[in-house]
């Protein structure tokens, strides 16, 4: 995205604010003109009062009077109008800064998760506060100084030839001249600033990374390693960025030295001209006081211009973010599904990550409501993939899910995920209450609803002895809790929002022996009536599943409940032995 148009985009998001954004420029453009008109009035009230030297009377007031009332009322009217547009653009530029996070939010929030995956949280919050204060400070100065500055420059400047054509010509060089300047400076500086903005991405996603992952950095001693490694990054960024700085404080020295050199001419051409009375004194002193205000407008927009440049890297970020469209989306049309009965079919259900080489092929099967399904296989052998496509983490490359004989592509995303519950293979917790945790399942749930769904997941006994209960806040992503607790914690979400259709993706390995087998016997009544899909390593953990997909290459290769894939001396035989469970091994032998 080239620089102009990623401010015409910047600006475009003021279109909801539409008619404040349009009211605030047409006051600065009264504004510019009003501080235009002082000079000029300075200019022919000094010439009022030259003339009457030169007529060697006193001034009348009658004569001096009009212009200076109306250079007074200008002046005035620049006070106040300027003080009320400050307030309003701040006003403007918060809430339209506060909206567009809103709304940066909502769209990550929405994006899906192989998404997620690459992208590192830590950015993603750093993009979206980075993109949002630029955002603001851009409105906010443009609105309260610049746009007054951009009127005077380009709208009220030409208008200085009508007054006095060789003076204005003068104000006019100077403009061009920093116009000139002004390009051949973004031109130097255009693709580095670019690299500045990678090395800032860069340092940022490192030390994010590292301060995620303080306990690994401290047991392995790599404290020293990730501050070098931080710093060396520190030094590529200044590599790239010093550059930058040299050529806009050169910009910065050329504008003043056109300002200078211009004021200097103006003065000497403007005596010479008085001498050839082609102007009179008050043009000069209008022209001095002209250019003044220009060169604070031009000191001021190398400002801008250079603001602009710098935050460009940043919002080039944060519309990338937005500009990221989500391969899983509702299709027109797609219908608000109530409770479904959980009846779920793949139909040659095929995905690739990459669109190169498959992570499912062909895959065929048919679970009936209330059925409990386990997926067994090595890892990468595509298990996680086939429950992603069920909630639509991933919509298939090829081939159809159906639930209750309705393509879940056909129903609204917020639907369909109401009707089912995951717990994930790494607990996700807030950095809130537990009862905040649990709620996420449930807002309108009933304390015995909650009691219930702890004691399904064999976590009342620990909640009950934490000091605070349900009130306990957790740390970031539960790291206050051991890693059993927080998986019961998300099992017992998960049953708490009493879905149709339950995914258990190695939902209890972190839960001891002795747990684990509770919540065995707990499991068996919670999921009473709905569809279940288990994944699971630890093959004893799925004794009682109604059927065993085995998955080998992203393909089901073997089907069957426990019994007869063992006696059946194929790929899940050899898991089971290979886990040492030949006692298992045995009876179905028998």
């Amino acid at each position: 995205m080239s620089f102009f148009r990623l401010y015409a985009r910047a600006f475009a998001l003021l279109s909801r604010a539409r008619g404040a954004a349009v009211a605030l420029a047409l006051a600065n453009v009264l504004v510019a003109a009003a501080q235009f008109a002082e000079p000029v009035l300075l200019g022919r009230i000094v010439d009022k009062l030259t003339a009457a030297q030169a007529a060697a009377r006193a001034p009348q007031w009658r004569e001096v009077a009009p212009p200076l009332a109306a250079w007074v009322a200008f002046g005035l009217f620049t006070i106040i109008a300027s003080v009320i547009v400050a307030l309003n653009a701040d006003r403007l530029a918060h809430r339209r800064r506060l909206a567009v996070m809103a709304a940066y939010f909502e769209h990550a929030l929405h994006l899906p998760l192989s998404f997620h995956v690459r992208a590192q949280s830590g950015r993603l919050l750093k993009v979206m506060i980075e993109g949002a204060d630029g955002l603001f400070t851009l409105w906010l100065s443009f609105f309260r100084e610049h746009c007054a500055g951009v009127t005077a420059l380009f709208v009220l400047l030409p208008l200085t030839l009508f007054i006095n054509w060789r003076l204005g010509a003068l104000l006019v060089a100077l403009v061009l001249a920093f116009g000139l300047t002004m390009n051949f400076v973004l031109r130097r500086t255009e693709r580095r600033q670019s690299e500045v903005g990678r090395y800032s991405s860069d340092l940022a996603e490192r030390v994010s990374d590292a301060l995620g992952n303080v306990p690994v950095i401290q047991s392995f001693a790599r404290v020293e390693e990730e501050t070098r490694a931080v710093r060396g990054l520190i030094n590529e960024l200044l590599a790239a960025q010093l550059p930058v700085l040299s050529w806009w404080a050169a910009a910065a020295i050329a504008t003043r030295a056109c300002a200078t050199l211009t004021l200097f001419g103006i003065f000497i051409v403007g005596i010479w001209l008085n001498i050839q009375r082609l102007a009179t004194i008050g043009e000069i002193i209008a022209f001095m006081n002209l250019a003044t205000m220009l060169i604070t407008r031009l000191e001021q927009i190398v400002g801008l211009i250079n603001y602009m440049f710098l935050q460009a890297p940043r919002l080039a970020q944060f519309f990338d973010v937005l500009d990221t469209v989500s391969t899983v989306a509702d299709r027109p049309g797609a219908l608000e599904v109530g409770r479904l009965k959980g009846a779920v079919t793949f139909e040659n259900v095929s995905y690739s990550y990459d669109g190169v080489r498959d992570a499912l092929s062909d895959l065929s099967f048919h679970v009936a409501p209330g059925r409990t399904v386990a997926l067994v296989g090595a890892t990468g052998s595509g298990k996680s993939t086939t429950v992603s496509l069920l909630h639509r983490v991933f919509d298939p490359t090829k081939g159809r899910v159906l639930i209750d004989g309705g393509d879940i592509r056909d129903m609204t995303l917020l639907s369909l995920r109401r009707n089912i519950g995951v717990v994930f293979q790494e607990p996700l917790l807030f950095a809130r209450s537990i009862e905040d945790n649990l709620r996420v399942g449930k807002p309108e749930a009933t304390d015995d609803e909650i009691a219930l769904a702890l004691e399904r997941a064999q976590a009342a006994d620990f909640v009950a002895r934490l000091p605070q209960g349900l009130s306990t806040p957790i740390s970031e992503r539960g790291r206050t809790l051991s890693g059993g607790e927080r998986q019961r914690l998300a099992i017992a979400r998960a049953l708490l929002k009493d879905p149709p259709i339950l995914i258990l993706d190695e939902a209890t390995s972190a839960l001891d022996a002795k747990t684990e087998r509770q919540f065995q016997a707990a499991l068996k009544a919670a999921t009473a009536g709905r569809t279940t899909f288990v994944i699971a390593h630890r093959l004893a953990t799925i004794r009682d599943a109604d059927e065993i997909l085995v998955f080998d290459q992203g393909r089901i290769v073997e089907r069957g409940d426990f019994d007869a894939l063992v006696a059946a001396g194929g790929l899940f035989a050899s898991l089971a032995r290979a886990q040492f469970i030949e006692s298992e091994v045995g009876e179905a032998a028998r």
